[in-house]
Protein backbone atom coordinates (compact mmCIF):
# COMPACT_ATOMS: atom_id res chain seq x y z
CA UNK A 1 0.00 0.00 0.00
CA UNK A 2 1.20 3.11 -1.10
CA UNK A 3 0.10 6.06 1.35
CA UNK A 4 -1.58 9.12 -0.17
CA UNK A 5 -3.79 10.47 2.82
CA UNK A 6 -1.72 12.59 5.33
CA UNK A 7 -4.43 15.08 5.67
CA UNK A 8 -6.32 12.18 7.15
CA UNK A 9 -3.71 11.33 9.78
CA UNK A 10 0.45 10.31 9.35
CA UNK A 11 2.40 7.85 10.48
CA UNK A 12 3.78 8.13 14.00
CA UNK A 13 7.48 8.99 13.43
CA UNK A 14 9.74 6.96 15.24
CA UNK A 15 12.12 9.08 16.80
CA UNK A 16 8.58 10.86 18.55
CA UNK A 17 8.14 6.91 19.34
CA UNK A 18 11.70 6.45 20.82
CA UNK A 19 10.81 9.94 23.24
CA UNK A 20 7.81 7.99 24.41
CA UNK A 21 8.64 5.11 25.47
CA UNK A 22 10.17 5.91 28.95
CA UNK A 23 6.82 6.89 29.97
CA UNK A 24 4.64 4.44 28.63
CA UNK A 25 6.79 2.10 30.31
CA UNK A 26 9.56 3.11 33.01
CA UNK A 27 8.40 6.88 34.41
CA UNK A 28 4.63 6.02 34.49
CA UNK A 29 4.45 8.62 37.07
CA UNK A 30 1.30 10.47 37.54
CA UNK A 31 2.30 13.95 36.91
CA UNK A 32 0.21 15.25 39.89
CA UNK A 33 1.49 12.79 42.30
CA UNK A 34 4.56 15.45 44.61
CA UNK A 35 7.19 12.00 44.67
CA UNK A 36 10.50 11.04 42.58
CA UNK A 37 8.18 9.57 39.81
CA UNK A 38 5.47 11.80 39.60
CA UNK A 39 7.95 14.51 39.50
CA UNK A 40 9.51 13.03 36.15
CA UNK A 41 5.93 13.00 34.41
CA UNK A 42 5.73 16.76 35.53
CA UNK A 43 8.83 17.78 33.98
CA UNK A 44 8.51 16.15 31.01
CA UNK A 45 5.40 17.76 30.37
CA UNK A 46 6.60 21.15 31.00
CA UNK A 47 9.49 20.73 28.67
CA UNK A 48 7.17 19.40 26.13
CA UNK A 49 5.03 22.46 26.57
CA UNK A 50 8.20 24.84 25.96
CA UNK A 51 8.99 23.32 23.11
CA UNK A 52 5.06 23.65 21.62
CA UNK A 53 5.26 27.58 22.46
CA UNK A 54 8.46 28.18 21.18
CA UNK A 55 7.11 27.09 17.69
CA UNK A 56 4.29 29.44 18.40
CA UNK A 57 6.32 32.27 19.51
CA UNK A 58 3.94 31.97 23.07
CA UNK A 59 4.57 31.79 26.79
CA UNK A 60 4.76 28.12 27.57
CA UNK A 61 1.27 29.04 30.04
CA UNK A 62 -0.34 30.06 27.45
CA UNK A 63 -0.57 26.23 26.03
CA UNK A 64 -3.34 23.60 27.43
CA UNK A 65 -3.29 20.17 26.15
CA UNK A 66 -6.31 17.93 25.40
CA UNK A 67 -7.00 15.14 23.53
CA UNK A 68 -6.89 16.12 20.24
CA UNK A 69 -8.22 18.95 17.65
CA UNK A 70 -11.80 18.42 18.28
CA UNK A 71 -11.92 18.86 22.23
CA UNK A 72 -9.27 21.94 21.36
CA UNK A 73 -12.28 23.47 19.05
CA UNK A 74 -14.75 22.66 21.53
CA UNK A 75 -13.21 23.85 24.64
CA UNK A 76 -12.81 27.23 22.65
CA UNK A 77 -16.15 28.02 21.11
CA UNK A 78 -17.74 26.93 24.46
CA UNK A 79 -15.36 28.02 26.59
CA UNK A 80 -15.57 31.40 25.51
CA UNK A 81 -19.59 31.77 24.54
CA UNK A 82 -20.00 30.49 28.79
CA UNK A 83 -16.92 33.14 29.75
CA UNK A 84 -19.16 36.15 27.74
CA UNK A 85 -21.37 36.25 30.64
CA UNK A 86 -24.09 37.07 28.37
CA UNK A 87 -23.01 40.21 27.22
CA UNK A 88 -22.15 39.09 23.30
CA UNK A 89 -24.36 36.24 21.95
CA UNK A 90 -22.71 36.38 18.34
CA UNK A 91 -20.14 34.53 16.71
CA UNK A 92 -18.86 33.90 12.82
CA UNK A 93 -17.22 31.22 10.89
CA UNK A 94 -16.50 30.65 7.74
CA UNK A 95 -19.03 27.76 5.68
CA UNK A 96 -16.00 25.53 5.42
CA UNK A 97 -14.76 25.09 8.89
CA UNK A 98 -14.45 21.45 10.22
CA UNK A 99 -17.23 19.61 11.02
CA UNK A 100 -15.92 19.87 15.09
CA UNK A 101 -16.42 23.65 14.47
CA UNK A 102 -19.99 23.59 12.84
CA UNK A 103 -21.46 21.13 15.18
CA UNK A 104 -20.26 22.89 17.92
CA UNK A 105 -21.32 26.37 16.88
CA UNK A 106 -24.87 24.37 16.22
CA UNK A 107 -25.29 22.88 19.73
CA UNK A 108 -24.54 26.87 20.54
CA UNK A 109 -27.38 27.89 18.74
CA UNK A 110 -29.52 25.70 20.83
CA UNK A 111 -28.17 27.95 23.74
CA UNK A 112 -29.36 31.20 23.00
CA UNK A 113 -26.20 32.14 20.80
CA UNK A 114 -26.40 33.54 17.12
CA UNK A 115 -23.89 31.95 14.51
CA UNK A 116 -22.90 33.81 11.02
CA UNK A 117 -21.44 31.91 8.25
CA UNK A 118 -19.24 33.57 6.05
CA UNK A 119 -19.22 32.22 2.21
CA UNK A 120 -16.32 31.39 0.05
CA UNK A 121 -15.45 32.21 -3.41
CA UNK A 122 -15.47 28.93 -6.07
CA UNK A 123 -11.62 28.49 -4.77
CA UNK A 124 -12.75 28.08 -1.34
CA UNK A 125 -11.44 31.29 0.26
CA UNK A 126 -13.01 33.78 2.80
CA UNK A 127 -12.83 37.56 1.61
CA UNK A 128 -11.66 39.27 4.83
CA UNK A 129 -14.25 42.28 3.91
CA UNK A 130 -17.39 39.38 4.22
CA UNK A 131 -15.56 39.37 7.72
CA UNK A 132 -15.80 42.36 8.68
CA UNK A 133 -19.42 43.03 7.06
CA UNK A 134 -20.82 40.33 9.56
CA UNK A 135 -19.65 41.91 12.19
CA UNK A 136 -22.02 42.78 14.99
CA UNK A 137 -20.74 45.58 16.80
CA UNK A 138 -21.51 45.29 20.57
CA UNK A 139 -22.66 41.76 19.61
CA UNK A 140 -20.23 39.91 18.35
CA UNK A 141 -17.81 38.18 20.55
CA UNK A 142 -16.12 35.35 18.51
CA UNK A 143 -14.66 34.60 15.46
CA UNK A 144 -13.37 31.68 13.91
CA UNK A 145 -11.47 30.92 10.46
CA UNK A 146 -9.48 28.07 9.72
CA UNK A 147 -5.81 28.54 8.84
CA UNK A 148 -6.22 26.16 5.75
CA UNK A 149 -8.55 24.00 5.02
CA UNK A 150 -8.56 20.33 5.32
CA UNK A 151 -9.81 19.07 1.93
CA UNK A 152 -8.75 21.35 -0.67
CA UNK A 153 -6.02 22.50 1.73
CA UNK A 154 -6.56 26.12 0.79
CA UNK A 155 -4.90 28.68 2.91
CA UNK A 156 -7.30 31.29 4.46
CA UNK A 157 -6.98 35.05 5.39
CA UNK A 158 -6.24 34.16 9.17
CA UNK A 159 -3.68 36.98 9.64
CA UNK A 160 -5.70 39.54 8.12
CA UNK A 161 -8.93 38.35 10.16
CA UNK A 162 -6.90 38.41 13.18
CA UNK A 163 -5.84 41.88 12.72
CA UNK A 164 -9.07 43.22 11.84
CA UNK A 165 -10.75 41.18 14.90
CA UNK A 166 -8.06 42.36 17.64
CA UNK A 167 -8.66 46.29 16.09
CA UNK A 168 -12.69 45.97 16.50
CA UNK A 169 -11.94 43.73 20.25
CA UNK A 170 -13.46 40.76 19.05
CA UNK A 171 -11.85 37.59 20.12
CA UNK A 172 -10.07 35.47 17.32
CA UNK A 173 -9.66 31.53 17.17
CA UNK A 174 -8.12 29.82 14.09
CA UNK A 175 -8.27 25.91 13.27
CA UNK A 176 -4.63 25.33 12.80
CA UNK A 177 -4.89 21.61 12.91
CA UNK A 178 -3.78 20.98 9.20
CA UNK A 179 -1.73 24.38 8.93
CA UNK A 180 0.78 23.83 12.15
CA UNK A 181 4.35 22.90 10.99
CA UNK A 182 3.55 23.58 7.36
CA UNK A 183 2.40 27.05 7.60
CA UNK A 184 4.33 29.47 9.69
CA UNK A 185 2.40 30.82 12.55
CA UNK A 186 3.29 33.52 14.78
CA UNK A 187 0.45 34.27 17.86
CA UNK A 188 1.83 37.24 18.08
CA UNK A 189 2.01 38.83 14.67
CA UNK A 190 -0.99 36.77 13.83
CA UNK A 191 -3.07 38.50 16.11
CA UNK A 192 -4.24 35.29 17.68
CA UNK A 193 -6.72 34.61 21.03
CA UNK A 194 -6.93 30.90 20.54
CA UNK A 195 -5.55 28.39 18.08
CA UNK A 196 -5.84 24.34 18.12
CA UNK A 197 -4.18 21.41 17.30
CA UNK A 198 -3.65 17.54 17.01
CA UNK A 199 -1.10 16.03 17.31
CA UNK A 200 -2.16 13.01 14.65
CA UNK A 201 -1.59 15.40 12.16
CA UNK A 202 2.32 16.19 12.31
CA UNK A 203 3.76 12.36 12.70
CA UNK A 204 2.40 12.35 16.28
CA UNK A 205 0.26 10.25 18.50
CA UNK A 206 -3.47 9.88 17.97
CA UNK A 207 -5.16 11.36 21.42
CA UNK A 208 -2.71 14.11 22.11
CA UNK A 209 -3.52 18.02 20.93
CA UNK A 210 -3.40 21.56 22.77
CA UNK A 211 -5.26 24.84 22.45
CA UNK A 212 -3.47 28.21 23.02
CA UNK A 213 -4.92 30.32 25.13
CA UNK A 214 -3.85 34.30 24.78
CA UNK A 215 -2.55 35.19 28.98
CA UNK A 216 -5.81 37.39 29.98
CA UNK A 217 -8.39 35.85 27.71
CA UNK A 218 -10.89 34.12 30.07
CA UNK A 219 -12.49 30.80 28.97
CA UNK A 220 -14.77 28.38 31.23
CA UNK A 221 -12.98 25.24 31.06
CA UNK A 222 -15.24 22.29 29.22
CA UNK A 223 -13.80 19.17 31.46
CA UNK A 224 -13.46 20.30 35.22
CA UNK A 225 -11.91 17.78 37.30
CA UNK A 226 -8.53 18.02 39.82
CA UNK A 227 -7.21 21.33 38.91
CA UNK A 228 -4.64 19.83 35.65
CA UNK A 229 -3.82 22.42 33.39
CA UNK A 230 -3.73 25.61 35.64
CA UNK A 231 -7.81 24.65 36.19
CA UNK A 232 -8.49 25.06 32.60
CA UNK A 233 -8.69 20.95 31.36
CA UNK A 234 -9.02 18.32 34.43
CA UNK A 235 -7.82 14.97 34.00
CA UNK A 236 -4.56 13.42 34.14
CA UNK A 237 -2.37 14.87 31.60
CA UNK A 238 -1.47 11.57 28.47
CA UNK A 239 2.29 12.10 29.83
CA UNK A 240 3.32 9.72 26.79
CA UNK A 241 1.29 11.45 23.53
CA UNK A 242 2.44 15.05 25.25
CA UNK A 243 5.80 13.88 25.34
CA UNK A 244 5.67 12.86 21.59
CA UNK A 245 3.60 15.79 20.47
CA UNK A 246 6.44 18.12 21.79
CA UNK A 247 9.11 16.10 19.73
CA UNK A 248 6.74 16.10 17.14
CA UNK A 249 6.43 19.46 17.29
CA UNK A 250 9.93 20.40 17.54
CA UNK A 251 10.94 18.23 14.20
CA UNK A 252 8.24 19.40 11.36
CA UNK A 253 9.36 23.23 12.89
CA UNK A 254 12.90 22.04 11.32
CA UNK A 255 11.96 20.77 8.17
CA UNK A 256 11.49 23.88 6.04
CA UNK A 257 12.62 21.78 2.84
CA UNK A 258 10.33 19.06 3.28
CA UNK A 259 7.23 21.85 2.20
CA UNK A 260 8.75 22.89 -1.05
CA UNK A 261 9.97 19.24 -1.36
CA UNK A 262 5.45 18.18 -1.15
CA UNK A 263 4.75 21.08 -2.69
CA UNK A 264 6.69 19.96 -6.15
CA UNK A 265 5.40 16.43 -5.54
CA UNK A 266 1.62 17.95 -5.96
CA UNK A 267 2.90 20.30 -8.99
CA UNK A 268 4.50 16.47 -10.56
CA UNK A 269 1.37 14.93 -9.93
CA UNK A 270 -1.40 17.64 -11.73
CA UNK A 271 1.10 17.97 -14.24
CA UNK A 272 0.69 14.35 -15.24
CA UNK A 273 -2.91 14.02 -14.37
CA UNK A 274 -3.46 17.08 -17.38
CA UNK A 275 -1.74 15.12 -19.61
CA UNK A 276 -3.61 12.08 -19.31
CA UNK A 277 -6.95 14.00 -18.05
CA UNK A 278 -7.01 16.95 -20.30
CA UNK A 279 -10.64 17.77 -18.22
CA UNK A 280 -9.06 17.03 -14.77
CA UNK A 281 -10.59 20.45 -12.25
CA UNK A 282 -8.59 21.50 -9.01
CA UNK A 283 -10.93 21.78 -6.14
CA UNK A 284 -9.51 24.95 -4.43
CA UNK A 285 -6.48 27.31 -5.45
CA UNK A 286 -4.68 26.42 -9.14
CA UNK A 287 -1.28 27.92 -7.15
CA UNK A 288 0.44 25.13 -4.92
CA UNK A 289 1.78 28.09 -2.65
CA UNK A 290 -2.00 29.04 -1.56
CA UNK A 291 -2.90 25.43 -0.65
CA UNK A 292 -1.26 23.44 2.44
CA UNK A 293 2.30 21.99 0.73
CA UNK A 294 1.49 18.79 -0.92
CA UNK A 295 -2.51 18.36 -0.54
CA UNK A 296 -4.33 18.30 -3.78
CA UNK A 297 -7.94 18.03 -4.58
CA UNK A 298 -9.03 17.21 -7.90
CA UNK A 299 -12.30 15.78 -10.22
CA UNK A 300 -12.23 13.79 -12.96
CA UNK A 301 -15.48 14.39 -14.08
CA UNK A 302 -18.21 11.50 -14.29
CA UNK A 303 -16.77 9.81 -11.93
CA UNK A 304 -17.42 9.73 -8.27
CA UNK A 305 -14.56 10.28 -5.63
CA UNK A 306 -15.93 7.06 -2.93
CA UNK A 307 -16.03 5.16 -5.88
CA UNK A 308 -11.98 5.59 -7.46
CA UNK A 309 -11.49 5.82 -3.88
CA UNK A 310 -12.12 1.94 -3.25
CA UNK A 311 -10.87 1.30 -6.73
CA UNK A 312 -7.31 2.79 -5.49
CA UNK A 313 -7.62 1.10 -2.37
CA UNK A 314 -7.56 -1.95 -4.30
CA UNK A 315 -4.81 -1.32 -6.59
CA UNK A 316 -2.39 -0.58 -3.27
CA UNK A 317 -2.78 3.33 -3.17
CA UNK A 318 -4.70 4.80 -0.10
CA UNK A 319 -6.53 8.33 -0.75
CA UNK A 320 -9.33 9.75 0.42
CA UNK A 321 -12.58 11.64 -1.19
CA UNK A 322 -13.10 14.33 1.84
CA UNK A 323 -12.71 14.72 5.22
CA UNK A 324 -11.67 11.74 6.98
CA UNK A 325 -14.70 11.96 9.19
CA UNK A 326 -17.03 12.01 6.76
CA UNK A 327 -15.36 9.26 4.59
CA UNK A 328 -18.20 5.95 3.90
CA UNK A 329 -20.90 8.59 3.76
CA UNK A 330 -23.21 9.32 1.12
CA UNK A 331 -23.84 13.22 1.18
CA UNK A 332 -22.18 15.63 -1.05
CA UNK A 333 -18.82 16.86 0.06
CA UNK A 334 -20.47 20.18 2.24
CA UNK A 335 -16.72 21.88 1.04
CA UNK A 336 -17.47 21.61 -2.68
CA UNK A 337 -21.02 22.90 -2.00
CA UNK A 338 -20.12 25.99 -0.38
CA UNK A 339 -17.66 26.61 -3.48
CA UNK A 340 -20.57 26.37 -5.86
CA UNK A 341 -20.23 22.94 -7.24
CA UNK A 342 -23.45 20.95 -8.15
CA UNK A 343 -24.12 18.10 -5.72
CA UNK A 344 -22.89 15.47 -8.52
CA UNK A 345 -20.20 17.38 -8.67
CA UNK A 346 -19.25 17.88 -5.15
CA UNK A 347 -19.71 14.05 -4.97
CA UNK A 348 -16.59 13.72 -7.58
CA UNK A 349 -13.86 15.05 -5.38
CA UNK A 350 -10.67 13.38 -4.95
CA UNK A 351 -7.83 14.08 -2.53
CA UNK A 352 -4.48 13.10 -2.17
CA UNK A 353 -2.14 14.48 0.87
CA UNK A 354 1.57 13.28 0.27
CA UNK A 355 3.82 13.32 2.72
CA UNK A 356 7.19 12.71 4.37
CA UNK A 357 7.59 8.81 3.33
CA UNK A 358 6.29 9.55 -0.30
CA UNK A 359 8.52 9.76 -3.27
CA UNK A 360 8.85 11.01 -7.27
CA UNK A 361 8.22 7.41 -8.24
CA UNK A 362 5.66 6.87 -6.12
CA UNK A 363 3.85 9.70 -7.62
CA UNK A 364 4.48 8.46 -10.70
CA UNK A 365 3.13 5.23 -10.27
CA UNK A 366 -0.28 6.42 -9.26
CA UNK A 367 -0.49 8.27 -12.67
CA UNK A 368 0.15 5.32 -14.27
CA UNK A 369 -2.61 2.98 -13.02
CA UNK A 370 -5.20 6.13 -12.69
CA UNK A 371 -5.81 5.58 -17.03
CA UNK A 372 -6.77 1.63 -16.36
CA UNK A 373 -8.36 2.23 -12.73
CA UNK A 374 -10.84 5.52 -14.24
CA UNK A 375 -10.96 3.47 -17.84
CA UNK A 376 -12.47 0.39 -15.43
CA UNK A 377 -14.95 2.33 -13.30
CA UNK A 378 -16.42 4.11 -16.58
CA UNK A 379 -17.21 0.92 -18.61
CA UNK A 380 -19.02 -0.55 -15.14
CA UNK A 381 -20.67 2.59 -15.08
CA UNK A 382 -21.49 2.43 -18.85
CA UNK A 383 -22.47 -1.26 -18.39
CA UNK A 384 -24.80 -0.47 -15.00
CA UNK A 385 -26.24 2.25 -17.17
CA UNK A 386 -27.35 -0.01 -20.28
CA UNK A 387 -28.53 -2.90 -17.79
CA UNK A 388 -31.50 -0.15 -16.22
CA UNK A 389 -34.84 -0.98 -17.18
CA UNK A 390 -36.48 1.63 -19.42
CA UNK A 391 -38.71 3.44 -17.41
CA UNK A 392 -42.39 4.11 -19.08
Amino acid sequence: MIYFDHAATTPLDEKVLEAMMPYLRENFGNPSSVHAPGREGRKALERAREEIADTLNADPREIVFTSGGTESVNAVHKGAAWAFHGKYRHMIISSIEHACVLECCEWLTNHGFSVTEIPVDSEGRVDPQDVKKAVRPGETGLISLMAANNETGALQPFREVGAMARELGILFHTDAVQAYGKVPLDVQRDHLDFLSVSAHKIYGPKGAGFFYQRKGVELVPLIHGGGQERDRRGGTENVAGIVGMGEAAKKIHGEANEHGRLRAMADLFLEELRKLFPDVRVNGPPKSDQRVPGLLNITLPGIEGENLVHSLDAAGFAASSGAACAAGSAPPSRVLLAMGRSPKEAKQGLRFSFGRSNTGEQVQQLAQALPGIVGNLKMMSSFLDDDEPTKK
